[in-house]
């Protein structure tokens, strides 16, 4: 031994607990562990149960990191969103996450929001550790982003948006068309001075989107638009309020107001109640998410209801077929068109 090394020091996996130590005391086969890792649908209840008891009993780890270098792939699917906190993807991240565990596979995930910049980054670093997909939200992406995506030989799939001329994977629904069914259902109810409320994020697109359908609608309905855009980077309930005031505080007063989003639209309402203002009496308010909260609100917020969940569970679907791991006859369907749903509550 050296003077330099420590009496006693354990060398590197010394006294690891192995995969094989596992199924020895299990009774079944390396194998059958690996199965209950990796495909546990394909281990019988009774033989994942006792599995389960000895890796709880031994405080086993799979060395994931290992089996990723043997196959030249990981069993990690990776997923960038705009915002972890927000609740708009909340569902989508759960059923993701919920599909992939289910066939051994886990959930790498990252936030950009709305920063190309930060996208580029986490897609880099995903890459890096040679993920078995990659999952994003959208198709507005840095020039960076697009060669990585081009290069790479893994499945891509894009979420939330619906552009069917790009090659990733296509899962969600069209942001203009929101904007028009948005529109529409305002005017349909007789307003006839409706305006829309861009997101304070500066790099939210998609809602940009939505604000094009609404202007199209309005072009064809031969009404004047009015958007407002809030101070950039203003929080979304303080963002809400910001232009509920400017918009009432104007000669010219919408009797409808559409917001990019329901935080906005909460503050918007809050700060409308605060000023005595009747809705929708006076104005009508229309959001866009169906949060938690919007059925709670007084009144409750008339908004379009995203496919969150279905487009995280169809999104893991999707890879899982790609990866071969659930059958699928033919190709796999590379696009995926999802309906919104327009909650009408009482603030319309």
């Amino acid at each position: 031994m050296s003077s330099d090394q420590a009496p006693g020091r354990k060398r590197r996996g010394a006294g690891r607990v192995t995969l094989n130590t596992v199924a020895r005391q299990a009774g079944v086969s390396a194998i059958t562990v690996s199965r209950y890792f990796n495909q546990p649908d394909s281990v019988s209840p009774e033989r994942r149960e006792r599995i389960a008891a000895v890796v709880a009993e031994l405080g086993y780890v799979p060395n994931l990191v290992a089996g990723g270098l043997a196959s030249a792939r990981g069993r990690i699917v990776a997923m960038v969103i705009p915002n972890i906190s927000g609740p708009i993807f909340a569902q989508t991240i759960q059923g993701f996450s919920d599909t992939l565990s289910r066939h051994g596979y886990q959930l790498l995930l990252a936030s950009s929001y709305f920063d190309a910049r930060q996208e580029e980054s986490a897609v880099r670093a995903f890459l890096g550790w040679s993920p078995a997909a990659l999952v994003l939200t959208s198709h507005f992406h840095s020039p960076g982003t697009e060669k990585m995506l081009a290069d790479t030989e893994i499945p891509v799939i894009e979420t939330w948006d619906y552009q069917p001329q790009r090659q990733p994977l296509q899962i969600g629904f069209s942001h203009f068309q929101v904007g028009v069914t948005a529109a529409r259902h305002l005017h349909a109810k007789g307003y006839r001075r409706i305006a829309f409320v861009q997101n304070s994020a500066p790099g939210d697109f998609s809602a940009l989107e939505r604000r094009d359908g609404y202007l199209a609608t309005l072009a064809e309905l031969g009404l004047a638009p009015r958007v407002f855009a809030p101070d950039a980077d203003r929080a979304p309930f303080e963002a809400g309020k910001q232009a509920m005031e400017a918009l009432m505080g104007s000669l010219e007063r919408p009797d409808a107001i559409i917001f990019a989003n329901d935080n906005l639209a909460a503050g918007g309402l809050l700060a409308g109640q605060r000023a005595g203002l009747k809705i929708p009496e006076e104005c009508a308010v229309l959001g866009f998410g169906d949060y938690p909260f919007a059925q709670m609100l007084l009144p409750s917020l008339s908004t379009i209801q995203p496919p969150a969940l279905q487009i995280g569970v169809l999104a893991a679907t999707r890879v899982l077929e790609s990866l071969g791991v659930l059958p699928v006859a033919g190709t796999v369907q590379r696009l995926n068109l999802l309906q919104c749903q327009l909650i009408e509550r009482e603030s319309s």
